[in-house]
């Protein structure tokens, strides 16, 4: 029999994060059409209506999912030492995290059934893309104050560095045409993509 009690603040934690882990399973295997809530609580041993006041519906949960995995990259972003090292462990931290195989897939049923749901695709933007390029440009922007960037929209420069890492292999590896990357591809991979981007590529006259 489920309890209904408020848990502890630490089994509150613990049960958090057992009902995004089956919530995940549970999307990979049956998409999110097809996936009830009813399923999911039953799995997770917590009540259909501790679900709903913890994330507010299924979209909210799917939110707290997609809030879950960007909470990894998104919080190595550093202020202390040279701006290179920090961009470098971002970069690092963020293809790890969006070129495994789950999170490549998950990002593949989000973005197919979408249309369908659009709190979905709200809540898959805001939490994700939409949070990681507001935390890069409050960066560049802290970082032009600090005098280590010139004075450009920094929104612009943090979708420049985001369209950079993903490049084109990132595409391959959507559609299954790429092998995920061990993590010292991603080390080279993360190098070379922030080098190139603070420092571009022209031959410098002389």
């Amino acid at each position: 029999m489920i309890k209904c009690g408020r848990p502890a603040k630490g089994s509150e934690l613990l049960s958090r994060d057992r009902v995004l882990d089956t919530a995940l399973t549970h999307f990979l295997e049956h998409g999110y059409g097809n996936l009830g809530m009813e399923a999911i609580a039953r799995e997770a041993r917590v009540s259909l209506r501790t679900i709903y006041s913890q994330f507010g519906s299924k979209a909210g949960l799917f939110g707290a999912l997609i809030r879950r995995c960007s909470d990894q990259f998104v919080e190595t972003l550093s202020l202390q030492g040279e701006p290179e090292a920090a961009l470098v462990a971002f970069a690092r931290a963020f293809l790890f995290r969006i070129t495994r195989p789950d999170v490549v897939r998950m990002r593949s049923i989000l973005i197919g059934e979408s249309p369908r749901f659009p709190d979905l695709a709200i809540q898959f933007y805001e939490q994700g893309p939409q949070r990681t390029l507001d935390h890069l440009a409050q960066f560049f922007a802290r970082q032009q104050e600090a005098g280590f960037f010139a004075a450009i929209e920094p929104y612009f420069l943090a979708d420049q560095f985001l369209s950079g890492l993903r490049s084109e292999r990132f595409q391959k590896l959507q559609l299954g045409l790429e092998i995920t990357p061990t993590e010292e591809e991603i080390e080279v991979w993360a190098k070379r993509a922030t080098r190139l981007f603070l420092y571009g590529c022209a031959r410098l006259k002389g």
